[in-house]
């Protein structure tokens, strides 16, 4: 797991800019979602050319957490990245910024025949969870997915956010989210990159420009504050 340090100067910002260290401290189950990204074998398997070994670790609170908003009658939503059709249309990505070898791995691991596109074992997915394809890093982007119409229709409005990896498609997807006006926590121990550094950098310049950062216990805890102010309203 992680080791967590968001930077003193991030924590700064927030407590001078909202007089509080999270804005969205009470949330409301009933409108909120979690997005789970990338929990897939391609990242989190062993063996597997994207494999992130700290994806492995943050499985029990993914699922601590999808349990709790389930139980609140939140919504979970299972997001993985697919390369099916993506040759053409995203060629800069695959043809400039790996070696051909890797592009050709990357493309027959994630499309959707390719045991890399498969959810990890471990993943407690549920009937009554949604499961979204996204083509690029970040599945709110044009023609990523269909992942904002589908919060909409629900009348979602904030979004919980674990996966992997933290400073990629995690990230890239709850800053698109944020400029769409969802409200947007960044569950700091339930997402995983490669490096303690590179998780703790992207929390931080996420935090209070974007968002929010919360642990689980804390998003847990949010949302029981959101649920008794509705039961008290």
């Amino acid at each position: 797991m992680h080791k967590i340090a968001i930077s003193p100067a991030a924590l700064d910002r927030m407590t001078t800019r909202m007089g509080k260290l999270h804005p969205f401290d009470a949330i409301e189950p009933r409108k909120t979602a979690m997005l789970v990204i990338d929990m897939q074998n391609y990242f989190v398997k062993p063996g597997h050319q994207g494999e992130i070994p700290l994806a492995r670790e943050i499985v029990p609170n993914i699922n601590r957490l999808a349990a709790g908003l389930r139980r609140r009658g939140s919504h979970v939503v299972w997001i993985r990245n697919g390369t099916r059709d993506t040759r053409e249309n995203w060629s800069t990505f695959h043809e400039c910024l790996m070696t051909p070898d890797r592009m050709q791995r990357r493309y027959a691991e994630m499309d959707i025949d390719g045991d890399g596109y498969a959810y990890w074992h471990l993943n407690d997915i549920r009937p009554e969870d949604a499961q979204i394809t996204k083509t690029r890093y970040s599945a709110f982007i044009q023609c990523s997915s269909n992942v904002e119409q589908h919060l909409r229709s629900r009348g979602i409005d904030t979004l919980l956010v674990a996966g992997t990896a933290t400073n990629v498609c995690c990230e890239s997807s709850a800053r698109d989210a944020m400029m769409l006006n969802f409200k947007v926590v960044m569950v700091s121990d339930a997402l995983a990159t490669h490096t303690d550094d590179e998780h703790n950098a992207t929390l931080s310049a996420f935090y209070g420009q974007f968002g929010d950062v919360q642990s689980t216990d804390e998003a847990l805890q949010s949302l029981e504050r959101g649920d008794k102010a509705r039961a008290a309203a």
